[in-house]
C-alpha cells in the first residue's frame, strides 16, 4: 500500500497486484449447493379419529395406528387419536396388583365345612370311669383329641370372600391396563371387526402374520351387533375371545397377549372412564329414610 499526500489529504492507494482479505475469502469459500428435494413417500396417513373430549393444558393427544382385518395387506388405514390421561397414566402396578385379586376373591365362595364334636356320629356315652383304671380322663371318644373325633377350629362353610374396591380404583385399574398394553405395542386399533370369511384359520393366519401373539382379546360396542363372521371365527378358537366393551376388565386384558379393540370401543372407553373424573357424587348414593337430601 502506497500512501500519498496531496494538498493535505492522506490516500491510499492499493498496487496493481495487491487484494483484499474481502476478495480472497470470497474466492476460498466453496459455492453454496443447493439442497436437493427430498422426494416424499407419499400422502400422510389419514386421521380417521379425533379425540373431541377435552385435554389436559400440558398434554397432547397419543396417536395409534387403525388397522383393518379385511386383508393381510391393510395393516395401516389411519390414524386414531386416544386421549393421554386413559391411553397414558401413570403405570400403577399396584393398582392392578388389586384390581387383579379383586377379581379373583370378590366372587369367590368356600364351600369347605368339617364336622364338631357335636355333629361327628357316635360317641354319647363315657368310655371308661373316671377314676380306678389308671387311664386318661376322656368323656367322649368323638373329642377333637380323638382319632375320628370332631374338628375343632375347622373351615365352617360356605364362606364368602365378597369385598368391594372403590370405583375409583377400578376405573384407574383400567386406566392403566389399557396404558401398559399400548406402551407394550399389544393394543391395536381397528376400524370394525368385518372379516371376509367365517372361517377360523383367516383369523388365526391373519394373527400370525401380524405377530399379535398366542391369545388375541377382541372387543366391539355391543354384544348384538358384531359381524356375524368374526362370530363363527372366534367361536371355533380356544385362544381369541371376543367380549362386549361393557365387559372389559383388567384379568381379562391381563390374561390374554393382544387387546383389539374398534374405534366405536375407543370412544366409548374414554367417555365412560373420564366421566369418573369429573363425577363430584358418588355411584351409588346413600339415602336415608329420614333424610330431607334430594
Amino acid at each position: 500500500m502506497l500512501q500519498l499526500v496531496r494538498s493535505g489529504v492522506r490516500a491510499w492507494v492499493r498496487p496493481a497486484g495487491c487484494r483484499g482479505l474481502n476478495s480472497l475469502a470470497e474466492e476460498a469459500a466453496p459455492p453454496a449447493v443447493e439442497p436437493e428435494p427430498v422426494a416424499s413417500s407419499g400422502p400422510p396417513a389419514p386421521t380417521l379419529r379425533r379425540c373431541e373430549l377435552p385435554l389436559p393444558a400440558h398434554r397432547r393427544p397419543m396417536q395409534a395406528w387403525v388397522e383393518s382385518l379385511r386383508g393381510f395387506d391393510q395393516e395401516r388405514v389411519g390414524l386414531a387419536e386416544l386421549h393421554p390421561d386413559v391411553f397414558a397414566a401413570a403405570p400403577r402396578l399396584d393398582i392392578l396388583h388389586q384390581v387383579a385379586i379383586w377379581q379373583k376373591n370378590f366372587k369367590r365362595i368356600s364351600y369347605a365345612k368339617t364336622k364338631t364334636r357335636a355333629e361327628v356320629r357316635g360317641g354319647g356315652r363315657k368310655p371308661w370311669p373316671q377314676k380306678g383304671c389308671g387311664r386318661a380322663r376322656h368323656g367322649s371318644i368323638r373329642s377333637p383329641i380323638w382319632r375320628g373325633g370332631g374338628i375343632a377350629h375347622g373351615p365352617r362353610g360356605p364362606t364368602s370372600y365378597y369385598y368391594m374396591l372403590p370405583m375409583k380404583v377400578r376405573v384407574l385399574g383400567l386406566k392403566v391396563a389399557l396404558t401398559v398394553k399400548l406402551a407394550q405395542d399389544n393394543l391395536h386399533i381397528v376400524d370394525s371387526l368385518e372379516l371376509p370369511t367365517p372361517d377360523s384359520q383367516y383369523l388365526t393366519e391373519l394373527a400370525q402374520y401380524r405377530r399379535w401373539g398366542d391369545s388375541v382379546l377382541l372387543v366391539d360396542l355391543a354384544h348384538e351387533e358384531m359381524p356375524q363372521n368374526v362370530v363363527s371365527s372366534t367361536s371355533g378358537l380356544k385362544t381369541f375371545n371376543l367380549i362386549p366393551a361393557v365387559g372389559l376388565n383388567v384379568h381379562s386384558m391381563l390374561k390374554h397377549q393382544t387387546l383389539v379393540l374398534t374405534l366405536r370401543t375407543v370412544d366409548f372407553l374414554e367417555e365412560k372412564l373420564l366421566w369418573h373424573d369429573s363425577r363430584y357424587r358418588p355411584l351409588y348414593p346413600f339415602r336415608a329414610p329420614t333424610s330431607s337430601c334430594p
